[in-house]
């Protein structure tokens, strides 16, 4: 399913995580928009966004689903293969730009890896 309209809404979505470096909670983001889109809305943007290949979703340690911006991605490829860090003090989640090689399994293919590192970001730990 592909973003064929782009309305307000999805415009709204679109700046928001263009101005973003870091990633945001499925429930932060309902609490931002609230009184701009309701929650349906949003839930329908992040998906179409995620199939375009614009963002990528990954679930915190909260149990959480998070969003962040892809780099490279398509609506055919999702690039963001990658770890992700989250400060257990402030909360804060991004996207770690470094490579973490996926064992090949023997008889298995694996379709997602989630890798989530947990501590605290620098700004908590000074």
């Amino acid at each position: 399913m592909s973003i064929q309209r782009v309305t307000k809404s999805v415009k709204a979505m679109q700046r928001y995580f263009g101005d973003r470096s870091t990633a945001v909670s499925v429930v932060d983001l309902v609490e931002h928009f609230r009184g701009e889109m309701n929650k349906v809305t949003v839930y329908r943007i992040l998906s179409r966004m995620e199939a375009e290949g614009i963002i990528h979703s990954f679930s915190g340690s909260d149990g959480l689903k998070w969003y962040a911006a892809c780099k490279q991605c398509t609506n055919h490829s999702h690039y963001d293969h990658h770890p992700h860090f989250q400060c257990k003090v402030c909360g804060m989640i991004e996207c770690l730009e470094i490579s973490l090689p996926i064992p090949k399994l023997k008889n298995r293919k694996v379709d997602t890896e989630i890798i989530l590192l947990i501590g605290e970001c620098e700004t908590c730990a000074s």
